[in-house]
């Protein structure tokens, strides 16, 4: 366990070091000079900093937006009587099993297999063994530990071997290339996005190519645009929210100036991330040469949802928006019904938004981008309904935190779980 501990904390956890390594190995197996090895594998892990430090600044303007934009709707987080951090600490070690046996099994599927893809999104490994670990002991409270992480194992690389295979189709469109895969627990929005977007626009609609009055063509640039409209969003919810908790937000800084600063910090964040995945792309697919090469024949790198924004960064901000836009009418529409209580998670609302309007604009243009949105708000809206009572027992708080796969596979494991109970 403190192998596998020490693993988890300083390579699956610290994507930048996962992401030189491989890099660093692919490089040696090409035979490549020594400046190349060095400078390759220097400038995939630069890459990642960069775009985890562009993720970073514009997340805190997100939190915020979060935590004001419930204010506004007078929306409070339903409380746990099982956290996430008590699940942590009693099961968390079987979670880090399942994560380490699965990779393995993954990596034997995909050499064995020739399934092309090995997934290398190393934080989400994590949460997806925390997901499938407490769907399984939802189900199966009493199973046998060694059973648990067996099952948990051949779950989880099951879910990373397929999961950038079934959308790979689509994938090639958006990058117009077969270099490399999508490895994001965001993977059925945007697979819906693609399969359905076109029923929406044309791709000649595209959001990059989209034509615009004269006199707001500004908005065309990616970085002013996002200034613009997350700057107008946010200053709207700052009006709307209660006074204390906007007030609070904006510490000593007059209110409007705070909300003008997040939206340019939102900004900010998305242009450095755009870089640094522009960065670590020109490395780290012709180091994976190597290990396609030598290792795993034809093996190619699922990654991270960011490195499919540069192929259409204006259709990031249309999901984003139609994302919360969906999700917050429903949010509206349970509290009125009493149904449920529901959260604007923004960071899931961002990210797999974002990914899913990339392929919907693709295949359908910028109302294919808008769809893709809007299928990842009704995801998060119904999925954190309908899961946080699922998980009461584990970690409920795994529903607000959740990408659209996580609902997927809790809904898979529990119904075929419970199946099986009464079946047996």
């Amino acid at each position: 366990m403190a192998i596998i501990n020490f693993l988890v904390k300083n390579l699956f956890n610290q994507v930048s070091v996962l992401i030189g390594l491989i890099a660093l190995l692919g490089l040696l197996l090409q035979k490549k000079s020594f400046e190349e090895v060095i400078s390759g594998t220097i400038k995939a892990m630069v890459g990642i900093l960069i775009m985890s430090a562009g993720v970073d600044v514009f997340i805190g303007g997100l939190v915020s937006f979060q935590t004001i934009v419930s204010s506004a709707f007078h929306i409070s987080a339903p409380v746990a009587k099982n956290t996430l951090q008590n699940f942590t600490e009693n099961f968390g070690s079987i979670a880090v099993s399942i994560m380490a046996l699965g990779f393995l099994i993954h990596l034997v599927i995909v050499r064995v297999f020739n399934t092309r893809f090995v997934y290398l999104t190393g934080h989400l490994m994590w949460w997806i063994s925390l997901v499938i670990a407490a769907s399984l002991i939802e189900v199966f409270p009493d199973m046998n530990q060694g059973l648990l992480i067996l099952t948990g194992a051949i779950l989880i690389a099951l879910y990373w071997t397929f999961q950038p295979l079934y959308l790979h189709k689509y994938m090639k469109k958006v990058t117009d290339s077969d270099e490399i895969g999508y490895g994001h627990t965001s993977s059925i929005a945007a697979y819906l996005a693609g399969r359905f977007g076109h029923l929406f626009g044309k791709p000649e609609e595209s959001t990059e190519k989209i034509k615009i009055p004269k006199k707001i063509e500004f908005m065309k640039d990616i970085t002013v645009g996002t200034a613009f409209i997350i700057t107008i969003i946010m200053l709207l919810a700052s009006f709307f929210a209660e006074k204390e908790v906007v007030l609070k937000q904006a510490g000593d800084l007059n209110f409007i100036i705070w909300a003008i600063l997040q939206g340019f910090k939102f900004a900010a964040g998305i242009t450095i991330l755009l870089y640094g995945v522009r960065l670590f792309l020109a490395e780290i697919v012709p180091a994976f040469r190597g290990i396609s090469q030598k290792l795993i024949p034809g093996a190619r790198p699922a990654l991270d949802v960011p490195v499919v924004f540069p192929y259409a960064p204006t259709a990031v901000l249309v999901g984003f928006i139609s994302s919360t836009l969906v999700f917050l009418i429903f949010m509206v529409i349970f509290g009125l019904m009493g149904f449920a209580t529901i959260v604007p998670s923004m960071i899931m609302l961002f990210f797999p938004a974002a990914g899913a309007a990339v392929f919907g604009n693709a295949v359908g243009g910028w109302k294919g981008a808008a769809f893709g949105g809007a299928v990842n708000g009704l995801f998060l809206a119904f999925g954190q309904a309908l899961t946080w009572p699922m998980l009461s027992n584990t970690a409920p708080e795994l529903a607000v935190l959740a990408d659209p796969d996580w609902y997927v596979i809790i809904w898979i494991i529990m119904g075929v779980g419970k199946l099986i109970k009464a079946i047996f």
